[in-house]
């Protein structure tokens, strides 16, 4: 790639995060392949293990992702018998989530290899800088774009 190419690159906020982001989920999805888990797969396990059978979407609200992409995810957790859906008890159009007994040790069995992973990021950029990116990102993760269009 010519570098004026590759500067323009790095001056568009979101190429560099995607980007940065790919980086970082190749390291996360290598370290957790031998529990069969994508990193994304262990984030979702997590967060409805830490949402005490959340509605779905409060989940989705969560990870800032759709309902449908929820679902998406959701499947194969499903399938491999790690998580199971069922109807709120007070409202029984809401659908709420929660990991079974094999997916609280597949989750248990993911954690360690996500602690190799936090680690070995952490030793790459440092602990301080690692925590103020996640504050950052956390912050932009907050933010509300949904702005009116741009005059042309």
């Amino acid at each position: 790639m010519p570098q004026d190419a590759f500067t323009a690159l790095s001056l568009c906020n979101n190429a560099t995060l995607r980007r940065a982001t790919r980086k970082l989920g190749q390291l996360y999805d290598d370290v957790l392949a031998a529990s069969g888990l994508k990193a994304t797969q262990q984030g979702l396990l997590y967060q409805i293990h830490v949402g005490e059978e959340p509605a779905m979407g409060a989940i989705a609200t969560a990870l800032v992702m759709d309902l449908s992409a929820l679902g998406h995810t959701l499947k194969p957790l499903i399938r491999d018998g790690f998580v199971e859906t069922f109807a709120d008890s007070n409202d029984r159009r809401i659908k709420r989530v929660r990991l079974t007994p094999l997916g609280r040790q597949k989750l248990e069995e993911a954690m360690k290899l996500w602690r190799v992973a936090q680690q070995r990021f952490e030793d790459m950029v440092g602990k301080e800088q690692a925590a103020s990116l996640r504050a950052a990102l956390d912050r932009i993760a907050a933010l509300d774009f949904d702005l009116p269009p741009a005059a042309p």
